[in-house]
C-alpha cells in the first residue's frame, strides 16, 4: 500500500467532476486500498478519490472511534429521506485546520457499488449522513467551505494560500 498527496483548498483540480467507475479491477481495490492507509494517516473519517486527484466516483469512510468499521462506496448516489436539516461541525483533509457548521439533512439512503461491483443500498443518519454527503459533494466538485459565507470562505482561502508559500 502506498500514501497518496491530499490536494488542499483552493487547488482547482478539487473542483473536477468525478466520472463514473466502470472497471472493478485489482487497480480499483488497489486504489480503495491506498485511499484508506492514506486517510487513516491523516487522521480522517473519510475521503474521495477527487482529494487524491482520481477523478473517478469512489469514496471511502470509517467513523468507528476504533477505526475498524471501513466502508466503500462506489458509484454512490444518495436521496433524502428525512428532510430535517442539523449542523455538524465539518473539517476536511482537503481544508486542514478548519472546523466550521454545516447544515446537512439528517437521514439519507445511499445505492452504491463495492469493489466487486455488487450493488447495495442503506440508510444512513447523523454523522454517518454528514460523511457520506460532504464526500460525495467532493465527486460533484463542491467542498464544505462552499456552504459558507463568501467571506469565510475568502478568509479560509487566504490562510491557507500563504501556508502553502511557506512551504513551496
Amino acid at each position: 500500500m502506498a500514501l497518496l498527496p491530499i490536494l488542499e483548498f483552493p487547488d482547482p483540480r478539487l473542483r473536477k467532476v468525478a466520472v463514473p467507475v466502470t472497471s472493478f479491477d485489482d487497480g480499483l481495490r488497489n486504489l480503495v486500498d491506498n485511499m484508506f492507509e492514506t486517510m487513516y494517516k491523516a487522521e480522517g473519517i473519510g475521503l474521495a478519490a477527487t482529494q487524491v486527484n482520481v477523478h473517478k466516483r469512489l469514496l471511502v469512510l470509517d467513523i468507528s472511534e476504533e477505526k475498524d468499521s471501513p466502508l466503500v462506496f462506489v458509484n454512490p448516489e444518495f436521496e433524502v429521506i428525512e428532510e430535517a436539516l442539523q449542523e455538524y461541525q465539518e473539517g476536511c483533509l482537503s481544508v486542514p485546520g478548519f472546523f466550521e457548521e454545516v447544515s446537512r439533512p439528517r437521514a439519507i439512503r445511499v445505492q452504491a457499488q463495492d469493489p466487486h461491483g455488487e450493488s447495495f443500498a442503506m440508510e444512513a443518519r447523523d454523522v454517518l449522513a454528514v460523511c457520506i454527503q460532504h464526500e460525495i459533494d467532493h465527486l460533484n466538485g463542491k467542498l464544505f467551505v462552499d456552504y459558507l459565507s463568501p467571506l469565510k470562505r475568502q478568509r479560509i482561502r487566504g490562510k491557507l494560500e500563504k501556508e502553502h508559500k511557506k512551504s513551496a
